[in-house]
Formats: C-alpha cells, sequence, structure tokens
C-alpha cells in the first residue's frame, strides 16, 4: 500500500481555525506535540495574528481524509511578502502537521501552497531536524538550533537511572535525601481548583530566577489560555514541588499523544543548592514515563542541564525559500545583515 504522502493530491486554502478543529484533533491524537495542537494554534493566532492574513491550508487524501495541516501566514503582507508558520515566538517546534512518513508528500503540499499565496519569501522556522526538511523543499538552511530529546526505554524509570552515569544516580538520590532532611517534601501536580494559583506561583518563581530583563516568558493571557485549555484536554503537566507546604520549584509542560514536552520552570534562588530545580525536573521525567510517553522533548536550547538528561539531539533546522527578484533580493540582504550581526557579536566576545 503506498505512504499516505503519495496520496495527498489536493491542498486547499481554510480560512478560520475553526473550520479544521475536530480533524485536526484527530491527527495531532495520533502524532503528539503540544506545539501541533489545535489549541496551541488558534491560541497563537488570537493573540499574536492581529492584522496579518492566515494562510491556513489542508492537505486531504483521495477519500477526502485530512493527512496534513499547513499552519501558515502572511507576517508581511506588502512586497517582498513574507511567509512563515504561526507559533514562532513563544513556540518550540514549528512547521506542518501530519503523521511520520509523509513528510515526502506534506513538502509538496507546502510549495504548491507558498506558491497559491504569492510568498516572495518564506521563512520555515525550527523545524524538526530529524525530517531533513532543507533537503525535502530545496530550500536554503538558515539556522540550526539544539533540541534535545529523550527517546523513553520500554522498560521504564529503572532501566532508564540504570543507563545515566553513576554521577547522575549518586547526586539524585543525595540531593533527595538532602532536601528531605530539610522538611516534609512533596510533589504536587495542578488540577482545576488550584490552576489560576499555581499559575502564579510559576511566573513568581520563574521572574524570581531569571528576572524580568533575561526571560521571554511571562504571565500572559496567552499563556494562561493554553493551560486552561490544556488541562481540559488532560494533556497539562503543571507540578510544583513544596517544602513544608511552601512551593519551592514550579514546572511547566505537556504531555499530548504519548510526548512528554518541558516547556519552563522556575525556582526559588533561596533553595538552589539543594538543586530544586533538577529534582522537579527528574521527577517530571519519571512521571511522564509511568503514564507511558515514550518520547520527552527538553525544548529548544542547548542549556548544559538538559544533556544531564539525554544525549539524543535532532535538532531544528530554519529554512528560507525565495521567489523573484524581489524575494532573492530581500533573502539576500537578510543574510548579509545576519552574517554582519554574528561578526559583530563575535568581535565583542574576543574583545572581552
Amino acid at each position: 500500500m503506498a505512504p499516505e504522502a503519495e496520496v495527498v493530491p489536493r491542498v486547499e486554502r481554510v480560512h478560520s481555525f475553526d473550520e479544521l478543529r475536530g480533524e485536526w484533533t484527530t491527527l495531532t491524537d495520533r502524532r503528539g506535540g503540544i506545539f501541533a495542537t489545535w489549541e496551541w494554534n488558534d491560541a497563537w493566532w488570537r493573540y499574536f495574528g492581529e492584522g496579518h492574513e492566515l494562510l491556513l491550508h489542508a492537505c486531504r487524501a483521495v477519500d477526502g481524509r485530512l493527512v496534513a495541516v499547513l499552519p501558515l501566514y502572511a507576517w508581511r503582507g506588502r512586497l517582498p511578502r513574507v511567509v512563515r508558520f504561526v507559533g514562532h515566538g513563544p513556540g518550540d517546534e514549528l512547521g506542518p502537521v501530519f503523521m511520520s512518513g509523509a513528510e515526502t508528500g506534506v513538502a509538496h503540499a507546502l510549495r504548491a501552497a507558498l506558491g497559491s499565496v504569492d510568498a516572495e519569501v518564506f521563512v520555515g522556522e525550527q523545524l524538526p531536524g530529524e525530517e531533513s526538511w532543507p533537503e525535502l523543499l530545496g530550500a536554503r538552511s538558515w539556522r540550526r538550533e539544539a533540541s534535545p530529546v529523550l527517546l523513553v526505554p520500554g522498560d521504564g524509570w529503572e532501566a532508564y537511572l540504570a543507563g545515566r552515569s553513576s554521577n547522575f544516580r549518586q547526586q539524585l538520590r543525595r540531593r533527595t535525601r538532602e532536601l528531605e532532611r530539610e522538611g516534609e517534601v512533596r510533589f504536587r501536580l495542578t488540577d482545576e481548583q488550584s490552576l489560576d494559583r499555581d499559575l502564579d506561583t510559576l511566573f513568581a518563581l520563574h521572574r524570581a530566577r531569571w528576572g524580568t530583563h533575561k526571560t521571554n516568558f511571562a504571565d500572559t493571557p496567552f499563556h494562561r489560555d493554553v493551560a486552561r485549555a490544556a488541562l481540559d484536554r488532560g494533556w497539562l503537566r503543571l507540578w510544583l514541588l513544596e517544602l513544608d507546604g511552601r512551593p519551592v520549584a514550579a514546572w511547566l509542560g505537556y504531555v499530548v499523544a504519548k510526548v512528554g514536552s518541558y516547556y519552563q520552570a522556575g525556582r526559588d534562588t533561596a533553595y538552589e543548592p539543594l538543586s530544586v530545580g533538577f529534582l522537579l525536573l527528574a521527577h517530571s521525567l519519571r512521571a511522564a514515563m509511568e503514564e507511558g510517553a515514550t518520547e520527552y522533548r527538553f525544548g529548544r536550547g542547548a542549556e548544559g542541564f538538559k544533556y544531564r538528561f539525554t544525549r539524543g539531539d535532532p535538532g531544528l533546522d530554519t529554512v528560507t525559500l525565495a521567489r523573484g527578484r524581489a524575494g532573492q533580493a530581500a533573502l539576500s540582504a537578510a543574510h548579509t545583515a545576519r552574517l554582519a550581526r554574528n561578526a559583530l557579536r563575535l568581535l565583542r566576545h574576543r574583545k572581552t
């Protein structure tokens, strides 16, 4: 039987997220990741899409089944017209929503959709690195970012620990004992009654750790709406680490179709010597394994703590396509400016 990628004869424009909600949900229930869900994309568009043109497309098989969604929009409407994926900024992993194995057909569908909306420049950000989008699209690779991922061993937490270093295991046990000596330790998962209060705690702990100028994660209606929708769908995992009833760390993530995703966290700096962030992250991973997650995504970025938990990193690719003289000129200018910024940063680093 031919793969679904070979039987996608029709790419159709869709004018609102509501038109696809039920079918989109069925698609992401089979392939996880919070950033691929209808809820995340719809919320992003409501909060950040004002003043832009939605270029949402559906890809359908011969029998009419939805096999892929292309969540595109016009970031720049005037020439040169620039098209991007919905979700950039707060999203970690972007791109078409589809079942694994359909990459080739979806790439053809994406190029067709871009042609139909007269995109002079396409910027495809944060595409899963294992899917080879630069080659599939014949696109220019613009940037590659880290995105550590753990493929969960089938025999669970103890087998996972056995595969880590002795130093990792010893530190986990030692830090746990040290924290327990400080008082009563409790890992608590948020629920309907505590959600708003727990989100307040998360944002406060995040600000306490990083300040207001070093992070783009803030208490916004967008994050609250996504958390509420995810709680309703059973996806939200907002963990609090409490010591004698006082929250000392908070961890925000999601589990969608057996894919766990770490999103953000915060901790009380007074308890950093006890590694409360490390202990809570380990707890979130163990909990995801115990509920049957087969994959745990640590999110965009090459922070060292992530590589203590996994060596796997398929990365994220940002690619660009240009059409016509206007598109080629705009992309060339952007590339030159990017090289200049990189050179300036390197020069400043050498001076310091």
